[in-house]
């Protein structure tokens, strides 16, 4: 089991590294909005989408005691807001839940097969810590919080990788059994083809550079060409500061934000919110709202087992 640091990590880090992508992110009209309502009066830095979903996600856990998929299509709903950054596509199925849509058939509404986009995987790392050492029960947990607003298998897949290896980043596995238990986990080419790419080249202990990592694995929207992004760079500045990996991730470009928030939940999981950066946290849009969270998430994951004990 995770300790409370590292659940606030988790929560934390994800959001931070959320916060500091937004900025940097997309080109000159859009970092030109952001610079407009990227900060709050008081000026904290403001999260995007990433975060509030996330929010949501465990929001919902905490009342349900499980994922009710109802529930969860109703927060996200309620909680959407232009100025967070949605995705278009989840900005569209979230709107028709909104109108009273079922979300069985608002999440194809857009695509009839469904997103494939990261919106599913950047909200999973907390899954990774309730379902702790569970591969089974994540398996099943990460697709159907998932399928709410994306339904392809691609979607779905990115959340199980970035789940599982938020769970064995926190129990500090090594990368390559990382690597290698992700990829048993995963049946997709797009993924196992990436991981594997990923693998080598922290094996071979390689300064990859951000063109390459871009050109092999990519740094977009798609869920395939940002998840094994995230995992790579999580663990790749495992040992060293958040900063450090958060500055990289400026450099590559591209989804800046989610892939900064996928692995910064990662690098919080493994390291703790004792060695988050100081300063930028203190900026960071309702921080103790997300400790507040992430103690009762904690609380709520940690006592289930005697419950179910009774």
């Amino acid at each position: 089991m995770a300790t409370l640091d590292q659940f606030q990590g988790c929560l934390l880090g994800l959001a931070l590294g959320d916060a500091l992508g937004a900025p940097v992110e997309g080109g000159i009209v859009e970092r030109l909005v952001w610079r407009v309502i990227g900060t709050t009066r008081n000026g904290e830095m403001r999260w995007t989408d990433d975060t509030q979903m996330t929010i949501d996600l465990i929001e919902s856990f905490l009342a349900k005691g499980t994922f009710d998929p109802e529930d969860l299509a109703a927060r996200f709903a309620a909680s959407y807001r232009w100025s967070r950054g949605y995705g278009p596509a989840t900005a569209k199925t979230l709107k028709r839940i909104s109108r009273g849509a079922d979300w069985r058939e608002a999440n194809r509404s857009v695509y009839p097969s469904g997103s494939f986009g990261n919106g599913a995987a950047m909200r999973a790392p907390v899954l990774g810590l309730i379902y702790a050492n569970r591969p089974e029960a994540l398996a099943q947990a990460a697709p159907l919080t998932a399928s709410v607003t994306h339904a392809h298998a691609i979607g779905m897949e990115g959340a199980v990788l970035l789940a599982l290896a938020t769970d064995l980043a926190a129990r500090g596995c090594g990368s390559r059994e990382l690597l290698q238990q992700a990829t048993a986990q995963c049946a997709l080419e797009p993924f196992t083809l990436r991981l594997a790419i990923a693998l080598a080249w922290l094996e071979s202990e390689q300064n990859v550079s951000t063109a390459e990592i871009v050109r092999q694995l990519g740094h977009g929207i798609a869920a395939h060409e940002s998840c094994v992004t995230a995992v790579y760079l999580a663990l790749r500045f495992r040992n060293q500061t958040f900063m450090e990996l958060q500055r990289f991730l400026a450099a590559i470009q591209g989804d800046v934000d989610t892939i900064g928030a996928m692995a910064g939940a990662i690098w919080g999981a493994e390291n703790g919110a004792a060695n988050l950066p100081p300063e930028p946290l203190e900026k960071l849009e309702q921080r103790e709202r997300l400790i507040r969270l992430a103690t009762s998430l904690h609380r709520q994951v940690t006592e289930a087992p005697r419950a179910e004990s009774k």
